[in-house]
Formats: structure tokens, sequence, C-alpha cells
């Protein structure tokens, strides 16, 4: 019985914490669109479209990024678009990839407008439709941005990554449980709680996490001398260190 509540509390908490476009404040909408021969006006369209769901829109090139978003790669979501048509209509499929190319959006659009440029225009209407107005979470802290997609670095520094083997934690305020999901994902949950914590999700850094907060924002946590960091957002724009110490 205890496994499978344990089993229930992982499923949920990957639903309630699953990233979603709108968490998002900036898109990056490459120059082409790789499948398609022409531009058919598809990245105006796009762009407008975007815009008018309150994302900032980015070109590919970083260089005229703004500081916020140049600062972390990963606070900015790339926009794609495919060429999925087929004899009878004109097809797109619209896709949005974090910065470790993870998929959070995936829509399609069709029209049976022949026409090259209105069909797939309609098309891309249809798959614009989907995509929901842009309510940004918290931005990520600056990292050095080493590779083209770097995870973020936490504040501070990082004694040790040894990483924690105990499955209960605590700040001296609260006791925490945690869960291993898979691989890549763990939470640390209340015991007897349907809603984690925190939620913490690899990256390409060794100890180093993406966390998703049950407010909402997300951060950066890591490992510490078997303990487990997290740098909590404060209402000032800065960050406090909240050490989780293994029980």
């Amino acid at each position: 019985m205890k496994k499978l509540s344990m089993l229930m509390l992982a499923v949920c908490s990957t639903i309630a914490f699953a990233q979603k476009i709108s968490d998002y404040k900036y898109v990056a909408v490459p120059e082409k669109f790789e499948t398609f021969g022409e531009d058919y006006g598809l990245k105006g369209f796009l762009t407008k479209a975007l815009t008018g769901k309150k994302y900032i829109v980015l070109p590919i090139i970083k260089d005229n990024w703004p500081s916020e978003a140049k600062g972390n790669f990963c606070n900015v979501v790339t926009a794609d678009l495919l060429n999925d048509k087929n004899l009878f209509k004109n097809k797109v499929i619209l896709q949005f990839k974090d910065c470790n190319n993870n998929m959070i959006l995936e829509s399609k659009g069709g029209s049976r407008i022949k026409e090259f440029e209105e069909g797939l225009q309609d098309a891309l209407r249809e798959a614009v439709i989907k995509v929901p107005v842009s309510n940004p979470v918290a931005l990520l802290p600056a990292s050095n941005n080493t590779a083209q997609h770097t995870s973020p670095e936490p504040v501070g520094s990082v004694a040790s990554t040894v990483i924690p083997e105990a499955n209960n934690y605590s700040n001296g305020k609260m006791d925490l449980q945690k869960i291993q999901i898979d691989s890549n994902q763990f939470i640390l949950a209340k015991s007897g709680s349907s809603v984690p914590f925190a939620v913490f999700k690899t990256t390409s850094k060794n100890s180093v996490f993406i966390v998703k907060l049950a407010d909402g924002n997300t951060t950066v946590g890591y490992f510490e001398n078997g303990n487990i960091v997290i740098d909590i957002p404060q209402t000032d724009g800065r960050y406090s260190k909240e050490v989780f110490t293994a029980k």
C-alpha cells in the first residue's frame, strides 16, 4: 500500500509540475523553417501570433538578446515549424523546445486551402490556437552559458557534489521525503502530501538541477556535502540558500 501511494504521488507530481509554454517570456524563432522550400510568410505570421499572446520573440542569433535571456539560455524556448502536408491538405506541426531540447509543446494544424501560402498560414493559424498566453514564472539566474544549451549554475560555491543516499531531509522547519521518479527526476514531498514541495530535473552539469517549486517558481538546486540545497527566490529578486540535511 505504501509503495502504491508513493507511485501515485510520483505520477501526480509529474502531471502537476509539467513545464508549460506559458511559463516562458521569450521565444526564439529561426530565420528559416528547414522543412519548407520557401518562407510563405510563415515566420512573420508566427511572430505576430506569438506577440499577440504576450511572448517576446527573439532571433536565433543571440547577439542582440536582452540580458536576462542571454544570461541564461534556459529562460528561452525555441520554436520550430515542420511541413506535414499531404495530397489533400496543407498541414504543419508547431513545436516548442527548451534549452535541453525537451519538447514543451507540439501542436498540429491543417487547412484544405490548396494555395501554399494561404493554406500553410491557415494551417499555422489553427496550430497557434493551442498556444496559451504567456504567463511567465520567475526567470532563472544567470549562468556562464559555456555551451549552446547550458544549465544554470547554482548561486554560491558548491563544496562537494556527494550524492545523498538518505531518503529523509529537513531544513529545521519541515521534514521532507526524497522520492526518485526516474533517473532524470526526483521530488521532495511531505509525507502523505499529494503535492510535492519541489521537483528536481537533471541538467547537463553533474549534481545540478532545475527545480520547480510548489509555488510555481523555477530555480536551481544542487547537492552539497550530502545535503540538498535549493536557491529560494525572494521578493526582492535575490536568492536565499535553503539547506535540507539528511536525517
